[in-house]
């Protein structure tokens, strides 16, 4: 059950332990260059002047009041009635702004940031942030998981436990007896993953010597090293480098009070009786996802006697930390205090108070940029896993639009406009100015994943980005704000990112070798360490280098059909024997299975003519529901083989049936069936509600994408139409 706002409900917990929340109808969603972040309004005037708009209402949970629409009875019927619900949570800029949310460790290490560097967190902030979190305390035991629909760990409910107790509820509170109950079931705050160590460390309630070394002198080799960070996937590398500096400074707040009593409540022994040396390799079986290996266990076990020379005599740390310090600027500077992610960015800001003090510049835009993190819903505040993902969803809904030939609606032109007006607002125009220095892939032309001043290069986001701006320029009447040379440097950046194994990877190419994931030291995610090449992003940079190429066939002609020819045959080598393909961005198989068969289908290989395309539908066809539809659970992702979902997922069926009718599978009926699924969970408003979560990073992680069940619905609903013809499908 949703915990309310009083004026919404009658809170189910503890009265005197658990605060009012805030007014609901004060929330607004402000967006400026592509941000979007959530204001509440005080005063009775501010409310009055800046009235809550329908994406306000539906993002929060309250009632929209958009009215019944004529019941669709073909899937162009719905399709229309889909965008007609969704074309009025567009925002002024041109996006479709939501969250992106699900992973349960980021919240505590920004509320820890709080709290060791003594800011205060804004009232309507902190008291929503608590009600995010009991809302999402599993039922059963009080604890929470890695993710939102994990099961309970120590990493997730000893984090979130400090963070409620750092928001201000206290140890007696009903829900933090049970979470601490169950924390104490799992044995204790000392089978925390690494990541949990840290930020318990960096609190004052973990010992550093319980911690594997985390050593910055790692930053000083050169990148023809395989162990330089610059060899290392982006997000591994730009994590592990504030955790160095924070670790090699041992930077603890000072004990108080409070962190004397979260050292009582933690643990299941007396604080001091704890040997911390035992704990380092100490995870808990709940949490843990990738051991460490016999080579890593070692290489820290010799690390720790390095970590034994005192910092002021040790030369080479010294050096070391000036340059996790001068890697820190520039990630900073470049990203404009937002960084890559949440978790950098919490580390970033705490070392920007250690170095730099708290007048510092570097510190109050820290703070000033957190608030485009936070994401308000009907269960709280969270804390997104980037500042969002704009540029993303923006992408996919004009592609659908344009399969449905919505885009061409006089009615819908404006909405058309302002997402073509987006798309030029939102790619990157420049290269960072210290490129090589830093590490980064080429910049210029490409579009990141939710705004330009977030400004990392992604590839498959980059091809998307590139195909909706063609289509959209393409449609009569609409303007062309996106010049060709700015097309060609998009196709720049994307021919910079292929692979040896002639697939394309996320942010860069694969810089390291595969062995360097021996080394992973986070126990709770896989494959960190370095790049991999996906079918995802492989086929959209082949998708997105194809629409160019229709546009302008003489530009880089010879690179085009180079890089095109040769990224089928990743495809096929990555498909698995059952005829699958392994998806790393969402949930999963049918994830995968969308784009690989579109991508076998841009060349002429379809079911009756390829053994790629026929074994990948036929895995596609064994998994469908009676009820005609597919869905997948997120445990496809940690076990690596098809997981049923109780229920079928909308979401899953639209790419499902997408893949079948690329790759022209010669039955109707099992595709008709996914259509009439997804017609069937249309409300009469227009829209689709919201399922289970729909995407995944590093195998163990989920992550969610609630505009995935608009975008691909009418995505699918469209593409059957053109396939098929509009027939009527429903009575």
């Amino acid at each position: 059950m949703i915990v309310l706002p009083e004026s919404y409900a009658s809170a189910t917990l503890n009265a005197e332990a658990t605060p009012a929340f805030t007014d609901l109808s004060r929330w607004r969603l402000h967006v400026d260059q592509g941000a979007q972040t959530w204001h509440y309004l005080e005063t009775d005037q501010q409310v009055q002047q800046e009235p809550q708009t329908v994406y306000d209402k539906y993002h929060l949970g309250l009632a929209t009041d958009l009215p019944s629409l004529p019941r669709a009875t073909t899937p162009l019927e719905a399709a229309r009635n889909g965008f007609e619900f969704y074309r009025h949570l567009q925002t002024p800029e041109g996006f479709w702004a939501g969250e992106y949310g699900g992973p349960m460790f980021l919240i505590p290490g920004l509320m820890i940031t709080y709290y060791v560097t003594g800011t205060p967190v804004p009232e309507p902030m902190r008291l929503e942030l608590i009600r995010y979190l009991l809302n999402r305390a599993h039922a059963e035991d009080g604890g929470w998981g890695i993710h939102i629909e994990g099961i309970s760990t120590v990493f997730g409910t000893a984090l979130n436990y400090v963070a409620l107790r750092i928001l201000g509820l206290g140890p007696d509170h009903p829900a933090m007896v049970k979470a601490r109950n169950t924390l104490h079931q799992l044995g204790g705050a000392t089978g925390a993953p690494a990541w949990g160590k840290f930020w318990l460390s960096v609190l004052g309630v973990y010992e550093w010597e319980g911690m594997n070394p985390v050593p910055p002198e790692l930053w000083l080799l050169p990148k023809i090293l395989p162990f330089c960070p610059g060899n290392w996937w982006v997000h591994c590398r730009l994590v592990y480098l504030p955790m160095g500096y924070l670790y090699a400074k041992r930077a603890t707040a000072p004990l108080t009070t409070f962190t004397q009593s979260l050292r009582e409540e933690l643990y299941v022994q007396p604080y001091d009786s704890i040997h911390w040396d035992q704990q380092r390799n100490n995870v808990c079986e709940a949490d843990l996802y990738t051991p460490h290996t016999k080579i890593m266990d070692l290489l820290n076990k010799m690390l720790t006697y390095y970590e034994m020379l005192p910092l002021d005599w040790n030369w080479l740390r010294q050096k070391a930390l000036d340059e996790t310090v001068e890697q820190i600027r520039m990630e900073d500077e470049n990203s404009f205090y937002l960084d890559i992610g949440p978790v950098n960015k919490a580390m970033n800001w705490l070392v920007s108070f250690y170095q730099y003090g708290k007048d510092s510049h570097q510190f109050k835009q820290h703070v000033k940029r957190n608030i485009d993190f936070m994401w308000m819903g009907p269960e709280g505040m969270m804390m997104n896993g980037t500042n969002g993902s704009q540029l993303w969803d923006s992408s996919f809904i004009a592609q659908a639009l344009a399969e449905a030939s919505i885009h061409e609606v006089p009615e819908f032109r404006d909405n058309m406009v302002k997402t073509l007006e987006f798309l030029d607002m939102t790619q990157i125009k420049r290269n960072a100015p210290n490129q090589d220095r830093c590490y980064r892939q080429q910049s210029k032309g490409a579009w990141p994943f939710s705004t330009r001043d977030q400004g990392f290069t992604v590839s498959d986001c980059t091809a998307e980005g590139l195909k909706a701006t063609i289509i959209l320029q393409q449609t009569e009447g609409m303007p062309h704000l996106i010049s060709m040379e700015r097309l060609q440097d998009a196709v720049d950046v994307l021919l910079t990112m292929q692979n040896k194994d002639h697939g394309f990877a996320s942010y860069e190419t694969i810089r390291g070798p595969r062995w360097l994931e021996w080394f992973n030291p986070a126990e709770v995610f896989s494959d960190i360490m370095i790049e991999y090449s996906y079918p995802e992003c492989s086929t959209a940079s082949l998708m997105g280098l194809a629409t160019f190429r229709k546009l302008n066939p003489d530009y880089r002609r010879e690179d085009i059909e180079r890089t095109a020819t040769t990224v089928l045959s990743y495809i096929k080598n990555v498909q698995r024997p059952d005829g699958s393909w392994y998806g790393a961005w969402a949930i999963c198989f049918t994830y995968a299975a969308m784009f690989s068969l579109q991508s076998l289908a841009s060349v002429g290989e379809y079911y009756d003519n390829s053994d790629s395309s026929r074994r990948g539908c036929d895995f596609l066809i064994s998994k469908q529901e009676a009820d005609g539809g597919w869905g997948e659970t997120y445990k496809s992702c940690e076990d690596r083989e098809y997981c049923h979902n109780p229920k079928s997922q909308v979401v899953n069926t639209a790419w499902a049936v997408m893949a079948l009718m690329d790759a022209k599978y010669p039955d109707e009926e099992p595709i008709r069936r996914g259509i009439e699924l997804i017609m069937s969970r249309q409300q009469e408003n227009g829209e689709w509600l919201q399922e289970s979560i729909e995407g995944v990073f590093n195998k163990n992680c989920m992550i969610s994408y609630p505009n995935y069940k608009f975008s691909f619905t009418i995505w699918a609903l469209g593409k059957y139409t053109k396939v098929y013809g509009d027939k009527r499908l429903v009575e």
